[in-house]
């Protein structure tokens, strides 16, 4: 079973995927961010760092699907490798933050990588307006986070928007993190696995299959 959550910046990923890891035991797979060398270079000069930060991360989400797909444990992973190309260096160099030829090259590496990986049996996907991000951002206090800039949080969620509703790999599902606080709220995280469990097991989860997804 991989279960991977997307959204944008500051919309609850890793703490979700750190709840659900401990509700049904399964194993974690966060995001390469605070051993990232280049990540706090690149918000002050986006593009000066662009390339070499999502070739960092192809690289780095490459190796992490490698280990998910080897394994045989129940894996929860924060953010996907599919985000990489089609959001953030598609947005990247949409913005002019990423040369076309640096974008070509890119692209050109994802494409070969993405022969040898399998999407997620489950993709939740976790909405949240910019002001939400922003207040999420500004909680978790990250100082390479302070300089991000509206415009970039808003053009990546309308690139996310467009990803989802075309997605067909596998299944979805939608959470609209504005209405929730399943941080703090036992009872909006019981809403979001109520849900997952639909999804993954049925209307009617039998208690055989509810055993499997603990161990």
């Amino acid at each position: 079973m991989h279960i991977a959550i997307v959204g944008n910046i500051g919309a609850g990923k890793t703490t979700l995927t750190e709840l659900l890891a401990k509700h049904y035991h399964w194993e974690p797979q966060y995001e390469a961010v605070d051993d990232n060398p280049y990540l706090e270079d690149f918000y002050q000069d986006m593009k000066r760092w662009a390339f070499n930060l999502q070739i960092y991360f192809l690289n780095s989400r490459f190796k992490q699907i490698v280990e998910i797909q080897r394994g045989d444990k129940p894996i929860v992973q924060d953010r996907t490798i599919y985000e990489d190309a089609y959001i953030f260096a598609a947005n990247l160099h949409d913005m002019g933050l990423m040369s076309s030829r640096d974008f070509n090259n890119y692209l050109s590496v994802f494409e070969s990588v993405k022969e040898f990986i399998k999407p997620p049996d489950l993709l939740i996907y976790l909405k949240a307006s910019v002001p939400t991000l922003v207040n999420q951002i500004q909680k978790r206090g990250r100082e390479y986070e302070s300089g991000i800039r509206l415009d970039y949080l808003s053009k990546l969620n309308e690139r996310y928007e467009n990803w989802i509703d075309s997605y067909k790999e596998g299944k979805l599902l939608t959470i609209h993190v504005d209405k929730m606080n399943f941080a703090e709220k036992p009872e909006d995280l019981g809403e979001i696995i109520q849900r997952i469990d639909t999804e993954i097991f049925g209307l009617f989860p039998s208690t055989s299959n509810k055993t499997k997804s603990k161990k």
